[in-house]
């Protein structure tokens, strides 16, 4: 077994356990319930290292179960936050602190302490939390078939849980969340995370779990994108947008992101 369950994601006792939905052996399930209250985010405080988002959904998954094998996919926003940068040592990232922090100096004088001790974006690459008794995702150039998706298939489960939001000392807006669709024959899970730092930069983190339900094959897909705010608010402008409002909806800005990361990963579940 890879890895042990995060011991965020079970359900307090008496609340609910979330939706579900069987398809040819796979148990999907997602669960949402309220923000978390002051002791488990102390508890979960602890546990990181680091101060959790404002807003942090714990007890919410997303999750994707092989009932024959054992293989299970799950995201939560434990495990997502477990992989953000405890120490700020990342050249990149204080180089973004250094910039946000001299931008909020400029408009609230007096203010010398705005930048936390950690990846204050909580910029994630999480993948999602993989167990198996057997076969785990190994690295692989198959890509997910978007012919397939395009099929106006009948969606028989959807659902969209947040794991995380955060609106930076209102600076911008970073957040993780999971979607998904379920079809007859195949589904989609869609991790992404999303950041905008409002004169700084724009940064999106995609994981697509793909799974043909047939044959068992699940395709995961990660794709990372960032450019500066400055360059995407050009590239609104040119196409004579509303600026402001595409830049609250990232599904306006992923295409205009270069890519700056990029892999596949692959199994077939008997």
């Amino acid at each position: 077994m890879k890895e042990q369950s995060s011991p965020h994601t079970s359900a307090p006792p008496g609340r609910d356990t979330g939706n579900s939905v069987t398809q040819h052996g796979f148990t999907i399930v997602t669960r949402k319930l309220p923000i978390l209250k002051a002791e488990p985010i102390e508890h979960m405080t602890a546990q990181l290292g680091i101060a959790p988002p404002e807003m942090i959904f714990g007890d919410n998954i997303a999750s994707i179960e092989h009932q024959m094998s054992g293989w299970t996919i799950e995201f939560n926003a434990f495990d997502a936050l477990d992989r953000v940068d405890k120490t700020g040592a990342s050249m990149l990232q204080v180089a973004h602190s250094k910039e946000w922090q001299s931008t909020r100096e400029k408009k609230h004088e007096g203010i010398t302490e705005v930048v936390k001790p950690f990846d204050w974006s909580y910029s994630t690459d999480y993948k999602g939390t993989e167990r198996s008794r057997s076969n785990l995702l190994q690295p692989s150039n198959k890509a997910i078939p978007l012919e397939l998706l395009k099929r106006p298939d009948p969606i028989i489960f959807f659902d969209e849980v947040m794991l995380y939001e955060d609106e930076m000392a209102d600076n911008g807006i970073t957040l993780l969340s999971c979607k998904l669709r379920v079809m007859p024959e195949r589904m989609l899970l869609l991790c992404r995370f999303f950041m905008r730092l409002d004169g700084v930069m724009v940064r999106m983190r995609d994981t697509r779990i793909y799974i043909e339900f047939g044959t068992g094959e699940v395709i995961r897909e990660y794709t990372a994108r960032e450019d500066r705010y400055e360059a995407v608010r050009q590239k609104l402008s040119m196409k004579g947008r509303d600026v402001p409002a595409q830049l609250r909806e990232p599904n306006n800005l992923v295409d205009l992101l270069p890519i700056v990361d990029t892999s596949l990963d692959h199994v077939v579940l008997e």
